[in-house]
């Protein structure tokens, strides 16, 4: 930061403007003098976010929105209303380069990684917008955290900071398709956020069909880099698992899947995909769902299938951001 000839409190004083009134503009901070406001404005700029569309879910308040970042860049953000509070799901990078192909956000590559200021903007923008407190954020929409790891990393702790919104490190879920080396790097953190690991198949063979970073991620050395991530950090992993129909959603897949995580200290969720004209994926039938939750849980694995929240409003993952800018050309 440029040192500007004032006293160590002012920055406590800008901090909390920044990260606890979310003020706009340098003149909105009351309590400083008009001279630093002036030097403020001369020599920074407050980072912002443009809304350029807002759906909200007649459902179940589910609200999608469509930030602009300065670049013109395009990203996703999420407001989900539970019994316990309200989480915003957040993108880590505009688009995303992992090439998942069940995912909308992998259509176009990616385009930009976020700064941590562009993932709190996103939080502070909603909070401000909707009235309501966040109590809780997933890093889950467009992007894979950990390839913007040092931002990210900067994002959890800014977000955590007693000064700031002070959100609870239990309240984060960072969710990665699984980048075994950045896995490890996490566990070394210190962190008590949830890991989410994007399984989405039981073996390799699918594994390498539908995610492509698996080829150099396998599921035998994933797989032990989470039972690593346990013993390290005591944190239970939730293991993220697609049902795509007559893809990876059979009875022998549930059983071939229950025995690769036998011991592991975790949770499944399972989540019946959004269909993706794009990629000709169909969601699985509801039989196949609680046929494939069945069998897990027999086996004593505790297993859950995720409740569609804003299923009127496309609140799918990348859904909305590519329908936008395929209008937009």
């Amino acid at each position: 930061m440029l040192l500007i000839g004032e006293k160590k409190f002012r920055a406590k004083q800008i901090y909390r403007w920044l990260h606890v009134k979310y003020a706009d503009s340098f003149s909105q901070m009351s309590d400083l003098s008009e001279n630093l406001r002036a030097k403020l404005e001369e020599n920074y700029t407050i980072g912002s976010l443009k809304q350029v569309k807002k759906l909200v879910s007649k459902i179940d308040n589910t609200t999608k929105y469509l930030f602009e970042l300065d670049n013109n860049c395009i990203i996703e953000s999420v407001f989900m209303q539970y019994s316990y509070g309200n989480t915003v799901c957040i993108s880590t990078q505009a688009g995303c380069r992992m090439g998942c192909t069940f995912c909308a956000s992998t259509l176009d590559g990616v385009e930009k990684s976020l700064s941590p200021s562009e993932m709190l903007s996103q939080v502070y923008e909603i909070e401000k917008d909707k009235g309501e407190t966040v109590s809780g954020v997933v890093l889950m929409g467009s992007g894979e955290p950990l390839d913007n790891y040092d931002n990210v990393i900067k994002f959890i702790k800014l977000i955590n900071s007693k000064e700031g919104k002070n959100m609870g490190q239990r309240h984060i879920t960072l969710s990665t398709c699984g980048l075994i080396n950045k896995i490890y790097e996490l566990a070394d953190e210190d962190l008590q956020i949830t890991l989410a690991v994007s399984l989405h198949a039981p073996n390799d063979m699918i594994r390498n069909r539908i995610m492509p970073v698996s080829k150099a991620n396998p599921m035998d050395k994933l797989l032990q880099a989470c039972r690593d991530y346990v013993a390290k950090t005591n944190r239970r992993i939730t293991f993220e698992y697609s049902l795509i129909k007559d893809v990876n959603d059979s009875a022998e897949n549930a059983k071939e899947l229950a025995e690769k995580l036998k011991g592991l200290l975790c949770h499944v969720n399972l989540i019946p995909v959004n269909d993706v004209k794009e990629r000709d994926y169909v969601r699985s039938t509801n039989e196949a769902v609680k046929r494939f939750e069945g069998i897990l849980t027999s086996r004593g694995i505790e297993t859950t299938v995720r409740r569609k929240l804003g299923s009127d409003i496309d609140a799918a993952c990348g859904q909305l951001r590519k329908r936008y800018k395929d209008e937009k050309r």
